[in-house]
């Protein structure tokens, strides 16, 4: 497998273990990522949003996204953005999200 899709598999993953404390479900299938990105060597940016601007979470998932992301073989830097646009919905959510949260 290319190194580059292996790193961004890598990421991903590990991204899917970051939840927020108050949701049993990851920040990835809850849509709350909206971009990662890595262009530069060494570096990975992500963008995500919260569920709510004023979420009491907010400072903890950035850092354990920082610290899980940051531990994958390549990255060095991991600088995480937080940004209300688009604002986010529940139909960000995956169809596992819905289902494990009752929505379904």
């Amino acid at each position: 497998m290319n190194e580059f899709l292996e790193q961004e598999e890598q990421v991903l993953k590990m991204i899917k273990t970051v939840f927020d404390p108050e949701i049993p479900v990851n920040i990835y299938d809850l849509g709350l990522i909206y971009k990662i990105d890595l262009t530069e060597p060494g570096v990975c940016t992500i963008d995500m949003t919260l569920t709510a601007p004023s979420c009491p979470a907010g400072e903890f998932l950035v850092e354990d996204i920082k610290q899980k992301v940051g531990s994958v073989d390549g990255i060095e830097t991991v600088n995480v953005n937080i940004v209300f646009e688009p604002e986010w919905s529940k139909d960000m959510m995956s169809e596992e999200a819905k289902l494990e949260l009752g929505m379904l």
